[in-house]
């Protein structure tokens, strides 16, 4: 049995084997997947299991205390670990830092919705949050489309924002902070919002025609970062049905107020990954809700694995 840390395989991975592992993922059977969450406030304890045979069984548990990220020195603002079981015998085979498959499974998630759904000629880019997603985000987008001319921080505290972008300025990247995310959004081709928002951040009146719309932030069924007419005007796509409808407020809500309904979803990585039909036009409005299953941790989890034993 190994243990796997966040220094041990960081430097190691790459977004672009990330996505494709993934992709690759969704090509084999179904994985069988539960979830648990428990929540105090703000804070939650999400515990969120996934087995497909010949890949692997894991368990993966972390907390997630947003208000950690004002404490003095800061603290991680999610943290826990994954224990991955082989499909056979049951045995325990590996346990890997739990942050390090949160920040590779989320943004190589959002990476691969953006492949299938973006643009290939998208020149600027946003991410509206500063928070350490955020960072994952600039650099998996960076690296996936390199043709993206642009890159943009938008955050409620223009501090944070503007310390998010003194740390890509060392990597070599020039972002913009915007002050006026309307403004932001209208300019964007493709747009992610990785927020604790409960209420919408993003407007459908500000999105113009051909942007792809990256939504990660909402994970509990209180949360929300597109308004309703978003929604509405976007063709809709999530990695998966079963850990999103039903489960997160970004499809719950309008769901139950008669905005949209389970047939406006059009399509999972199940079906985008075995060809199913994607962007249409390069004028349409793509909407993805990274909702981040349990059988993502498996893939990116087991990745990992494998790239630790080259």
């Amino acid at each position: 049995m190994q243990f796997i840390s966040y220094d041990d395989a960081d430097s190691k991975l790459t977004w672009g084997e990330t996505a494709d592992a993934i992709a690759a993922g969704h090509k084999l059977e179904k994985a069988e997947i539960g979830d648990l969450l428990l929540s105090k406030g703000d804070r939650s304890l999400l515990s969120r299991a996934a087995w497909i045979d010949g890949v692997g069984i894991a368990l993966k548990s972390v907390t997630v205390c947003p208000e950690n990220s004002g404490k003095i020195p800061p603290l991680p603002s999610v943290q826990g670990a994954m224990l991955i079981f082989d499909s056979r015998s049951g045995a325990l085979t590996s346990i890997v830092d739990g942050p390090l498959v949160t920040k590779w499974k989320t943004a190589g998630d959002s990476v691969l919705g953006a492949r299938l759904l973006a643009r290939p000629d998208a020149k600027s880019y946003l991410v509206v949050g500063a928070g350490t997603v955020a960072k994952s985000l600039l650099e998996a987008y960076r690296e996936t489309f390199p043709g993206l001319e642009t890159f943009t921080i938008w955050n409620r505290n223009s501090d944070r924002a503007k310390n998010l972008a003194k740390e890509m300025a060392l990597q070599g990247v020039t972002v913009n902070v915007a002050d006026d995310l309307a403004r932001a959004v209208a300019n964007a081709d493709i747009i992610s919002c990785a927020t604790m928002a409960k209420e919408p951040v993003i407007f459908g009146s500000w999105v113009k025609p051909g942007t792809h719309v990256d939504l990660i932030g909402a994970y509990r069924p209180d949360m929300r970062e597109a308004d309703d007419t978003l929604m509405k005007k976007a063709r809709i796509f999530v990695d998966s049905r079963e850990t999103t409808i039903g489960e997160i407020g970004e499809l719950i809500i309008p769901m139950d107020s008669g905005v949209i309904s389970e047939n406006d979803v059009l399509g999972d990585f199940r079906d985008l990954c075995n060809g199913g039909t994607g962007r249409q036009t390069s004028d349409e409005i793509t909407l993805f809700k990274n909702g981040g299953g349990a059988h993502l941790d498996l893939m990116t989890g087991t990745m990992i694995v494998r790239k630790m034993k080259v």
